[in-house]
């Protein structure tokens, strides 16, 4: 491979030392490391000839319509990818209209999409012009005879992927990713969690979000065998594990809370698991506990990352033994040491460095700034031992600045600590969400006036929404059903309550922390 290999790149290369092991695993059906990129190569020709010549020009950007239950959604990932083109994954799960949003920001060249989804993706084109590529559900059907693309060779300073994510005016923002930021994340990620004897890695998460890269990569960037369950299987996780020999599980800490209500966490039950990976939410040492009770031989891992700083930035391996499990201010799992790819600074309010404050990083695996200029403002500065500046204009920030991930933490010992966000912006079952994105869908209703969406922490650890409205006392299933069409569903508020007037502090202001009290009544009571 190159010195910064491209994203293809770590896949051509698994192909060539293990072509006949077993890559993908989706649908009932197995398909080899030749077999999927065979695949890619007859898919790479297609979209290149639906979207058009590239001589001369930047990156095309293809869009996938990404069911993640779908052989025809990895066939296509990897197809984007292998033209050297800029990939982006919706999500079949979403509202067209906010697919179609999507598609209009990241200017899509082409939308590719399984079969399955033409209804879909003619919703899409219709609000947005993009042109439409079918392919098969099944991707055995690329890997017969017929034209073929080799791959390509895109500059280590293209994009690679643009993530969305919720935007605090009501529309999505961009991220986008180069092929040396994911080189310098893949480059240190993987060989910490590699396991080249077999591993199965469970892949739990849409490719519209980027904690999908974790089992992606942790295979296809080592030999192992991507293994994608079904939406019934995540209803009983520990059972898909057992059935499906998984030895790499990765998803959020629901998942245990989950296994623990059906009481599928028997002891012993997961011999074969040798790595858990979870992230996007906090972990607490009793998910670890009930966890390792049924799988004895897995190591534990918990990460972070804003997908700003590609995919994570940091990783807390825990002790075997639970007595040396250090204590948090919080009660939940440290997110554990920064990657020697990253450079971090925590700041106070004052914009002084100390233990506790908001964490800054840059460094090889930091974004050069948001699909939108406009979202840049704020996000970026200089430091050097005291704020010296900020990046606000349309141009790049170099590498001397540092982004505001927007997050809390408290280091010890380089060990850090998440404690929340500065900002409203939540984490709620792994996707990072906006309150603001959500308060604009509801009073987009004719029949609200206010709208505030706050955070409910449960006891166990979960963090839930609630929408507190102003207005017509709406019904709970004709609003739910009005946000249907705005929203996804991992954004829909557990609970919607209509109130007569929303509180205020006294500068008048909403007065959020009223409201996240009113909020934890309603998962005591629910």
């Amino acid at each position: 491979m190159s010195p910064t290999p491209a994203m293809y790149e770590w896949f051509g290369a698994t192909v060539r030392a293990h072509p006949t092991r077993t890559a993908l695993s989706v649908a009932g059906a197995d398909f080899t490391y030749a077999e999927l990129d065979a695949a890619a190569g007859r898919a790479a020709a297609a979209i290149a000839g639906t979207a058009g010549d590239r001589t001369g020009r930047p990156p095309r950007r293809i869009g996938v319509l990404a069911s993640r239950t779908v052989a025809a959604t990895y066939v296509a990932y990897l197809a984007s990818l292998r033209l050297g083109d800029t990939v982006i994954c919706l999500n079949t799960e979403f509202p067209p209209v906010r697919n179609a949003e999507i598609a209009r920001l990241a200017g899509l060249d082409v939308l590719v999409h399984a079969d399955a989804e033409r209804e879909l993706a003619a919703q899409v084109r219709a609000a947005t012009g993009v042109r439409l590529l079918s392919m098969p559900d099944d991707a055995a059907t690329f890997t017969g005879d017929g034209p073929s693309v080799e791959a390509g060779t895109p500059d280590v300073d293209d994009l690679a992927y643009i993530i969305f994510t919720s935007g605090s005016t009501g529309s999505p923002k961009g991220v986008p990713i180069r092929h040396r930021n994911f080189a310098a994340w893949v480059g240190h990620f993987v060989p910490m969690f590699a396991d080249r004897a077999g591993a199965r890695v469970a892949q739990t998460a849409d490719l519209s979000w980027d904690m999908s890269m974790i089992p992606l990569w942790t295979a296809w960037a080592s030999g192992g065998t991507v293994v994608v369950p079904t939406k019934t299987d995540l209803l009983a996780p520990a059972k898909f594990i057992a059935g499906q020999g998984i030895t790499h599980w990765v998803s959020t800490p629901a998942s245990v809370t989950m296994a623990r209500w059906l009481g599928d966490l028997t002891t012993g039950g997961l011999p074969d698991l040798r790595w858990s990976i979870f992230g996007g939410e906090a972990l607490t040492p009793e998910h670890v506990r009930a966890w390792r009770e049924a799988a004895p031989n897995s190591a534990v891992a918990n990460v972070y990352g804003p997908s700003e700083a590609t995919v994570t930035c940091l990783t807390h391996l825990l002790p075997q033994d639970p007595t040396e499990q250090p204590a948090t201010p919080n009660g939940t799992v440290p997110i554990g040491r920064v990657y020697p790819t990253v450079e971090y600074v925590v700041l106070d309010d004052d914009g002084t460095a100390a233990d506790e404050g908001e964490l800054l990083v840059r460094g090889p695996q930091r974004f050069d700034g948001y699909l939108d200029p406009a979202h840049n403002r704020g996000r970026f500065v200089l430091w050097d031992g005291e704020l010296l500046g900020t990046h606000d204009g349309p141009g790049r920030p170099d590498e001397r600045h540092w982004y505001r991930t927007g997050d809390r933490v408290r280091f010890d010992d380089a060990v850090a600590v998440y404690l929340g966000r500065v900002d409203n912006q939540v984490k709620v079952h792994g996707y990072r969400i906006e309150p603001g994105d959500i308060e604009a869908a509801l009073r987009a209703h004719p029949g609200l006036e206010e709208a505030a969406v706050v955070p409910c922490p449960a006891d166990d650890g979960i963090v839930e929404l609630a929408g507190f409205f102003t207005g017509e006392a709406v019904s709970d299933p004709e609003l739910r059903d009005f946000l249907a069409g705005r929203l996804p569903t991992y954004m829909t508020p557990r609970f919607l309550v209509h109130v007569a007037k929303l509180p205020l502090s006294l500068n008048g202001k909403i007065d959020r922390k009223a409201l996240v009290a009113q909020a934890a009544s309603l998962t005591t009571t629910s």
